[in-house]
């Protein structure tokens, strides 16, 4: 076999091999999404526990995003935090609001989704509110800022929730590593409209490994094709 073919013919191998593992990579990275689907929907209708406390914050991971939690205290509205948002109901804003506990620790609220146009009380609330209780989804803190979008805290632009910049911009003390979505409770005017989590895993995977097998096929052709024509010269 001359050099040129043994190259082409190794080549080929090696690709197909290459391939092949990139394929089954992907069969791999299925089942573990689909696994990863499977223990968010537990969390998702769950009955709510208790929001982790403060012993329990070096521990909270992916593990526990989305997982349904309640929680007892006073909402701070004049530390309210209006981070970017688009939505279902278009463009607009969240409303994250410290929540004080009788703990001693605050937690960021995300009460909902507001228009642009939106007044509600921020600002205009000289104390804490009456004790309430809030109930939705663990979410884990958005660090950064957006694509492209970094977070100001000096200019009050954000366009993500960003728990540890959040509560040093509005000198909040001691606060929970993670924020909470609100369920779509009622509120007077109809804002903030909470209960607007997306819970979106792309599952793409099996699409991934055919064409990764595909590509395998190919590339197996290609040596089967260098070997016949090898051997056909010689003959």
């Amino acid at each position: 076999m001359s050099r040129k073919a043994l190259a082409l013919g190794a080549a080929a191998l090696l690709a197909t091999g290459l391939f092949a593992r990139l394929g089954v990579w992907q069969l791999e990275r299925r089942v573990w999404k689909l696994d990863l689907i499977a223990r968010v929907e537990r969390r998702l209708h769950a009955p709510p526990i208790e929001a982790p406390p403060p012993p329990a914050w070096p521990t909270i991971g992916a593990a526990d995003e989305y997982r349904r939690v309640r929680i007892a205290g006073r909402f701070d509205y004049r530390r309210e935090t209006r981070v970017q948002a688009l939505t279902e109901l278009g463009g607009g804003f969240w409303v994250l609001t410290p929540l004080r506990t009788d703990q001693g620790f605050t937690v960021l609220v995300n009460r909902g989704f507001v228009p642009p146009a939106w007044s509600g009380h921020e600002g205009s609330a000289a104390h804490p509110g009456a004790e309430r209780v809030v109930t939705g989804l663990l979410r884990l803190s958005e660090v950064g800022g957006a694509f492209l979008r970094a977070n100001a805290p000096q200019a009050g632009r954000w366009y993500s929730r960003d728990v540890a910049a959040i509560a040093a911009a509005r000198h909040l003390g001691r606060v929970a590593p993670y924020f909470i979505d609100a369920d779509a409770a009622p509120e007077s005017g109809g804002y903030p409209r909470g209960g607007l989590t997306v819970v979106r895993f792309p599952n793409n995977h099996l699409q991934y490994a055919l064409t990764w097998f595909t590509l395998a096929f190919m590339a197996a052709a290609a040596v089967v094709t260098v070997g016949r024509d090898e051997w056909r010269r010689r003959r």
